[in-house]
């Protein structure tokens, strides 16, 4: 993977949702690279606490507004280089309970950024997610692959839909018009500073372990994932913006170290030291009835290895232990 040195330049960096638990990371990725970073976030699903060390640094600017906000937007654009477009709808819970805010959120959003990137000349990665690949059992999953959503009438799937039209609108603006648009699936980022407000799995399970509370496991916890760190996915999202063979292509970045969602609570237990009894929680008291979940969501990684190097080096084992400190930390269990 180029070295972080290649990434350098003082680049003028705008990255929406950046108070957000991915967005966070990658500012003080990119701050600690020399480049000027601004940040737009209503603060609906992100925190200010994500930032707050960052508030007062020269190099760090933060406005809180959405990224729908067109004449906002096309400020902050007219003063960046690069765009990381991270804002959106986040967590199962929040996409099943508000669908119209989803969509509106991922799509109106997306087309708001690109418009603006188009019209100040600037590069654009946009991250779009795992759930795209919806039920589709070719494993692993490749970014050529055919995808399979379920019906309409489930909200689960106006999630996946609303960011592959967004992948449409990236490869559109890139094939039409020649903007530099670089497009990343992501699979179960999780870390430090990630909240389990939104049934972010890791956490949410971690703060049970660590609490002595009932760890909860959805459906018969025989669903299989994979999770990647923070650490590992910023520098790779900090990397194909900058490498001059990535517009116009789409990319995974994910782990492939596969384990069950109720192993995943057993070896949290451990890592938390936890006595704590695992219950099954059915989907439909969980989420709305008729919630439907894919079985298995597994990366192939091989294009963004072959092209940048890269590939994740913290083990889950290590990624919880990253995860209990965090919390563990004053103030942490507040997540």
């Amino acid at each position: 993977m180029p070295s972080p040195q290649d990434a350098r330049g003082g680049k003028r960096i705008l990255i929406t949702g950046g108070a957000g638990f991915i967005g966070s990371h990658l500012a003080d990725f990119l701050i600690g690279l020399g480049h000027d970073v601004s940040v737009i976030d209503n603060l609906s699903t992100g925190r200010i606490e994500n930032i707050s060390h960052l508030i007062g640094n020269p190099k760090f600017h933060f406005c809180r507004a959405s990224v729908t906000e067109e004449v906002v937007l096309d400020r902050l654009a007219s003063q960046s280089d690069i765009i990381f477009h991270l804002a959106a709808a986040v967590g199962v819970a929040l996409i099943v309970e508000r669908p119209v805010h989803t969509i509106e959120t991922n799509v109106m959003g997306t087309e708001v950024v690109l418009k603006a990137a188009l019209r100040y000349g600037c590069k654009v990665l946009v991250t779009s997610t795992s759930e795209v690949y919806g039920k589709s059992a070719e494993i692993p999953f490749r970014e050529d692959n055919d995808v399979l959503l379920g019906e309409s009438g489930k909200s689960r799937w106006a999630y996946a839909c609303s960011k592959m039209l967004d992948e449409f609108l990236g490869f559109a603006y890139y094939r039409e018009y020649g903007l530099p648009v670089i497009l990343t699936r992501l699979f179960n980022t999780v870390g430090p500073k990630q909240t389990g407000h939104y049934g972010m799995v890791v956490p949410r399970l971690m703060q049970q372990a660590m609490r002595g509370e009932p760890i909860t496991v959805y459906g018969d916890g025989k669903q299989m994932r994979c999770f990647c760190d923070v650490s590992d996915v910023v520098p790779a999202l900090a990397s194909l913006v900058f490498h001059p063979d990535a517009p116009g292509q789409l990319f995974n970045i994910g782990n492939t170290e596969e384990i069950s969602i109720l192993a995943l609570a057993e070896r949290v237990k451990g890592v938390a030291g936890s006595r704590s009894e695992t219950v099954f929680v059915p989907y439909s008291e969980a989420y709305a009835p008729g919630f439907e979940d894919m079985q298995r969501r597994v990366p192939d990684t091989g294009k963004i290895n072959r092209l940048l190097g890269w590939s994740p080096k913290l083990s889950l084992d290590e990624i919880l232990v990253r995860v209990r400190d965090c919390m563990a930390a004053p103030g942490g269990d507040d997540q």
